[in-house]
């Protein structure tokens, strides 16, 4: 019975040295998380035209005075139009009567403006010899695409 103790203890260091000698399971390294990417740049959102207001005088900021969309013939027709964003854009404001379903080209203008925050420019139109009675429109365009219209009356 001491040889069967004295094998057991003897097999038991055995397995305790083999046991030793053995490299325990590991847990995966969790992988390396990817580098911070460096961020773009803002690009800047363009010109944008926010309001258009019709209206007989301006101030001094070229903000109409007092909107309105109806006018006598002999006004003058000022068109402020209120953009934000920022970079370089053409402004174009073409002005149209409609009789019916004819459309006759008033007057077509354009301005180039280098925006770097919200801005207003200015058209307008005048005919000394008085508008024709009936129902107008100004539509403006940023950079050939339309941005908005404003129809008024000359009564």
């Amino acid at each position: 019975m001491a040889r069967l103790i004295v094998r057991l203890i003897v097999a038991a260091m055995v397995l305790g040295i083999a046991a030793c000698g053995k490299e325990s399971p590991q847990q995966p390294k969790p992988a390396p998380s990817p580098p911070p990417q460096a961020q773009a740049p803002a690009v800047p959102a363009g010109v944008t035209v926010g309001s258009i207001d019709l209206g007989k005088a301006l101030g001094p900021d070229k903000k109409v005075s007092a909107a309105t969309d109806t006018f006598e013939r002999n006004d003058t027709i000022y068109a402020a139009v209120q953009t934000t964003g920022a970079g370089s854009a053409t402004l174009k404001a073409k002005w149209t009567y409609h009789k019916g379903d004819q459309v006759a080209q008033v007057s077509e203008d354009v301005q180039t403006i280098k925006a770097s925050g919200p801005a207003t420019s200015e058209f307008h139109i005048s005919k000394p010899d008085g508008w024709p009675q009936g129902e107008y429109r100004v539509e403006i365009f940023v950079d050939d695409k339309s941005a908005g219209t404003k129809s008024f009356t000359v009564k």
